[in-house]
């Protein structure tokens, strides 16, 4: 999204704000870009508050959503957060894919937690989730700085 990817997280609240005032529906997409473009802000209470009114809104998530919210918590160096996450989307049913997997792995190596960092990927192989070069260069760096 074209928030996500420069414009500053303010703009981009700014901007959901405008469709609620207007009376223009939000969704998954568009909750997930603001929460993507708090990620890319170090804003991860303001992602976890967009996370909360999706659910007041009775917004659904997807993988993006949590993708971007477990990014925030990597950027925020919140570990325990970010495992919470992974584990709220794996009980609403929520796929969990390489990139969410990645995320939490790096949040687990960001915050020194090593033996978390290898449960998760270890989860992601029992879930049968496909692993890349940045799935175990995030793992071998946990055990590297733990």
């Amino acid at each position: 999204s074209a928030c996500g990817m420069g414009c500053k997280w303010e703009q981009a609240l700014q901007l959901l704000k405008m469709m609620e005032q207007g009376r223009v529906e939000r969704n998954t997409v568009t909750f997930s870009a603001a929460i993507s473009a708090c990620e890319k802000g170090d804003k991860w209470e303001k992602a976890s508050h967009l996370f909360g009114m999706m659910l007041c809104s009775q917004v659904e998530w997807d993988t993006i959503t949590f993708g971007a919210l477990i990014g925030a918590c990597e950027n925020a160096r919140e570990w325990e957060k970010g495992l919470q996450l992974l584990v709220f989307m794996m009980q609403c049913k929520v796929e969990a894919n390489t990139n969410t997997f990645n995320a939490a792995i790096s949040t687990c190596e960001k915050g020194s937690q090593w033996e978390k960092a290898l449960q998760v990927l270890n989860a992601m192989c029992l879930a049968k989730v496909e692993t890349n070069t940045i799935t175990y260069s995030a793992a071998i760096s946990a055990c590297e700085n733990g």
